[in-house]
C-alpha cells in the first residue's frame, strides 16, 4: 500500500491516552504522524522509526498551509486532546483548544480533499451526552453539568467540539465522516483488556462513574480507525467504553 495512503494523524499525540495511541498505530503498520507539545520530550526514547513523524506544534498556532500539508497526507485524524490538569490549563486560554483545533483539521480536509473521505475520530467524555438520541439523564446530573458548563471550561469545550461534528459535518458529509468516542473515569493500565462498547452510558457520569482504561481507549480508536465493519458499526455516533469488569453488574 502507498505510503500517503496509511498516514494517520495524531493530534494530542504527546497526553496519556495519545502516546497509546501512536504506539498501537504504529504495531498495526501505520504511518503516524503525531502533535505534540513543542517542548516535550516523550517520544524520545523511542528510538528512531521510520513510520513516525513529530510535528512539535500547538493546532491551533499552526498557518491554514501547514495544516494542509498535515492533513492533505491523511486518511484519518484522531484527537485527544484535552486541557491540562491545572489551574492555568482549566482556566487560561486557549478555552476553545479542542472545538478550534477540530474546525481548523476539518476545515483543513475540505481545502485539500480530493475526492477521498476522512476518518475523523474526537476523544470525548461520558460527561457529554449524545443530543442526537434520548439519552437518560437524571435531573440532579443535568444541573451538575449545568454547573460544569459555567464553571470549568474545558467542559464545555468538550460539548462544543462534539457537537461541531454533530450539528455542523452532520451525517451526510461526503469528505469527512466521524466518531465521537466517550470513555467514563480514565485509568492507567499496562495491557489492553476485556471492555465493551455502548451506544450511551449505562450508568451515571457523575454519581457512578465506571472505570476505563486509557490503552483500552487507545485501542478502540485504534481499530476504528484499522477495521472497516467497526467504523460502519459506530460512524456518525458517540460510543460509550467501559472496561468490561466494571459494567458488568449494570447490564
Amino acid at each position: 500500500m502507498n505510503q500517503q495512503l496509511k498516514t494517520i494523524l495524531v493530534v494530542g499525540a504527546s497526553g496519556a491516552t495519545g502516546r497509546l495511541l501512536v504506539r498501537q498505530l504504529l504495531d498495526k503498520g501505520y504511518i503516524v504522524t503525531a502533535v505534540i507539545r513543542p517542548q516535550n520530550t516523550l517520544f524520545d526514547d523511542w528510538g528512531p522509526n521510520e513510520n513516525l513523524n513529530l510535528v512539535r506544534a500547538t493546532v491551533i498556532d499552526l498557518k491554514d498551509s501547514q495544516l494542509d500539508e498535515l492533513v492533505g497526507e491523511c486518511i484519518a485524524i484522531v484527537s485527544c486532546l484535552g486541557h491540562h490538569l491545572s489551574f492555568k490549563g482549566i482556566f487560561g486560554p486557549p478555552r476553545r483548544l479542542v472545538t478550534e483545533s477540530m474546525k481548523r483539521l476539518c476545515d483543513a480536509v475540505k481545502r485539500t480533499s480530493s475526492g477521498t473521505m476522512t476518518k475523523v475520530v474526537l476523544m470525548n467524555t461520558t460527561g457529554n451526552s449524545n443530543r442526537d438520541i434520548p439519552e437518560k439523564v437524571s435531573f440532579a446530573q443535568s444541573c451538575v453539568i449545568g454547573l460544569l458548563r459555567l464553571l470549568l471550561p474545558p467542559h464545555l469545550d468538550n460539548e462544543q467540539a462534539a457537537d461541531f461534528l454533530r450539528l455542523k459535518l452532520g451525517q451526510d458529509d461526503p469528505e469527512i465522516k466521524w466518531v465521537v468516542v466517550r470513555p467514563d473515569a480514565l485509568t492507567n493500565d499496562e495491557i489492553v483488556s476485556e471492555y465493551d462498547v455502548y451506544p450511551s452510558p449505562i450508568r451515571s457520569a457523575i454519581f457512578d462513574s465506571g472505570d476505563t482504561s486509557r490503552i483500552n481507549v487507545a485501542n478502540f480508536m485504534a481499530r476504528l480507525i484499522d477495521e472497516e465493519k467497526l467504523w460502519e458499526t459506530w460512524q456518525g455516533k458517540m460510543p460509550v467504553v467501559y472496561n468490561r469488569a466494571e459494567n458488568e453488574d449494570h447490564e
